[in-house]
C-alpha cells in the first residue's frame, strides 16, 4: 500500500507528459539517436537525485534543524501551488523558469540539464519524495519507495524516447487532460500533507 501511495503521488509530480513539449523543444535538432540518450539521462538523472533524498532526507532536516511538521506544511503548500498550475494545465515556473529552458537550449546535453533537473525532478518532486521518506519507517517501506521511484524513471524514459510518437497520439488536448488528472491527485496529496503536518503540531502544543 505504502509503494502504491508513493508511486502515484510522485509521478503525479514528476510527470513526463506535461514535460514532454518542453523536451520535444529542447531536442527538436537532433537524431533519434540522440535524442534517446538524453531521455535516458533525463530519466537516470530522476532516479538518482529523488532517491538520494529519500534516503538522506532525516539527515537533511536535523543539518538545518528543521522540524518534520514545518516541512509537512511547507511542502504541503509548494505542491499545492504546482497542482493549481496543472489543473489549469499552465506550466509551473517552480519546476523550471522560461530563462531556464533557453539556457539550457544551449548546452551540449540537455538531458541533467534541464530536463532531469528541474523540469522532471524539481523542487516539488524533491519535497515529496523527502517527506514520503520520512514517512517510511519500516526497511520493506524505504524499498517500496526506492521501487516507486525506479519505476517512474523508467516510464518516463519511456515517454520522453517515445516522444514524438505519444505527441501525436495524445495531442494537446489529451496531454492537458492528464496534466488536470495529475494536478488533482497532486492537490488531494498535498492537503493531507498540510493536515498532517498541522495535526503533528496541535499535538505537539
Amino acid at each position: 500500500m505504502f509503494g502504491l501511495t508513493a508511486f502515484s503521488s510522485l509521478f503525479a509530480i514528476v510527470d513526463p507528459f506535461a514535460a514532454l513539449p518542453a523536451f520535444l523543444a529542447l531536442t527538436g535538432g537532433e537524431h533519434e539517436a540522440k535524442r534517446k540518450g538524453i531521455a535516458f539521462r533525463a530519466s537516470l538523472t530522476t532516479i538518482v537525485v529523488l532517491s538520494t533524498f529519500a534516503l538522506t532526507g532525516k539527515l537533511i532536516f536535523r543539518f538545518f534543524g528543521i522540524t518534520i511538521p514545518a516541512f509537512k506544511i511547507a511542502g504541503g503548500i509548494l505542491l499545492f501551488t504546482i497542482a493549481l498550475d496543472m489543473l489549469r494545465a499552465k506550466p509551473s515556473k517552480t519546476r523550471t523558469t522560461l530563462a531556464e529552458t533557453e539556457e539550457g537550449a544551449h548546452k551540449e546535453d540537455v538531458g541533467v540539464v534541464p530536463v532531469g533537473i528541474p523540469l522532471l525532478s524539481g523542487p516539488g518532486a524533491i519535497a515529496s519524495v523527502t517527506l514520503l521518506g520520512e514517512r517510511a519507517k519500516s526497511l520493506d517501506e524505504r524499498a517500496a519507495l526506492l521501487i516507486a521511484i525506479t519505476a517512474i524513471g523508467l516510464l518516463t524514459w519511456g515517454v520522453l524516447r517515445s516522444g514524438d510518437v505519444v505527441a501525436r497520439v495524445l495531442g494537446k488536448t489529451g496531454i492537458n487532460l492528464i496534466a488536470r488528472i495529475m494536478g488533482l491527485l497532486l492537490a488531494a496529496v498535498a492537503a493531507q500533507f498540510v493536515i498532517d503536518g498541522v495535526q503533528a503540531v496541535v499535538r505537539a502544543v
